[in-house]
């Protein structure tokens, strides 16, 4: 297992991005696999096609990630936070939904999220007035 620091994860992602962005013409593909990454804020992060083979992803918030054509198992899913609004392959999603159905749930902590955006904007809105 290799432990992947934060810049390292960013600039991993950044070039996973353009690379699907210019089909693969330019950037990399992430390969994440044995990549220690407990813990990590993956949210709404764009992992389609990426090796997360024996990836420790326990902890680690998926809320809204495209996980399509990722390289992937159910078994390195069953530790993450959620998967939330997470987008996975067909058969990956049923599998998800049959032996962790609560990883798909909206955290508690999203709906308070949520509630403190709208406070925020209501309150930028009556500064306006």
């Amino acid at each position: 297992m290799r432990k992947i620091t934060d810049g390292e994860l960013r600039k991993i992602l950044e070039e996973h991005e353009r690379w699907r962005d210019t089909d693969e013409k330019e950037g990399k593909r992430a390969d994440l696999s044995d990549a220690i990454l407990s813990g990590a804020d993956l949210s709404n992060a764009k992992l389609s096609n990426a090796k997360l083979l024996c990836a420790n992803m326990g902890n680690t918030n998926l809320r809204g990630a495209n996980l399509a054509q990722a390289l992937l198992s159910i078994h390195i899913l069953s530790s993450v936070e959620t998967l939330y609004e997470a987008e996975l392959d067909p058969e990956l999603m049923e599998q998800v939904k049959d032996k962790y159905p609560h990883l798909l749930e909206k955290p508690e902590y999203y709906e308070e999220e949520e509630e403190e955006e709208e406070e925020e904007e209501e309150e930028e809105e009556e500064d306006e007035e």
